[in-house]
């Protein structure tokens, strides 16, 4: 049985389809996001989730958005929670050393210790993060090189 690919998606990218959908990059970001997730529905990707999630999407002030992407959570195949904080701060602050503010630091660290696949955001900070322990990517740039993966 070939493995699947675990992807973590941060909060920029749950809320995607809720964003401004005038810009064309915004739109096929939302389509791209929207895709991804049936994927996961479809078990055909595995999702990580973290409680960074669950805690940026509690200051969701549109209760109905928030209520949707916690529902969607529950797809998750792995829940990183705050008790792994022991194995997340070390990791965090290193990636906080190059400029990446604190929570996206927490998501990215919460990933690499999931052993993600790929990091699905749409911040364009994230986005420039390089390392050796996970590949940051946007949804559209995911759906191509899955594609190419030939999944």
């Amino acid at each position: 049985m070939e493995k699947k690919l675990r992807v973590y998606m941060d909060n920029c990218c749950y809320n995607r389809p809720f964003d401004d959908q005038r810009q064309r990059s915004v739109q096929l970001e939302t389509q791209a996001k929207l895709w991804i997730q049936e994927a996961i529905k479809n078990d055909t990707l595995e999702l990580v989730v973290s409680f960074m999630l669950h805690y940026e999407n509690s200051f969701n002030k549109n209760r109905e958005k928030a209520y949707h992407i916690t529902e969607f959570f529950k797809n998750a195949v792995m829940y990183v929670d705050n008790t792994l904080m022991h194995d997340v701060a070390p990791l965090r602050d290193v990636i906080m050393a190059t400029g990446i503010k604190q929570k996206d630091a927490t998501h990215l660290a919460s990933a690499i210790i999931a052993k993600v696949d790929y990091f699905i955001t749409t911040d364009k900070r994230i986005l420039k993060y390089n390392s050796s322990y996970i590949k940051t990517i946007n949804p559209v740039d995911f759906i191509r090189r899955w594609e190419e993966l030939g999944k």
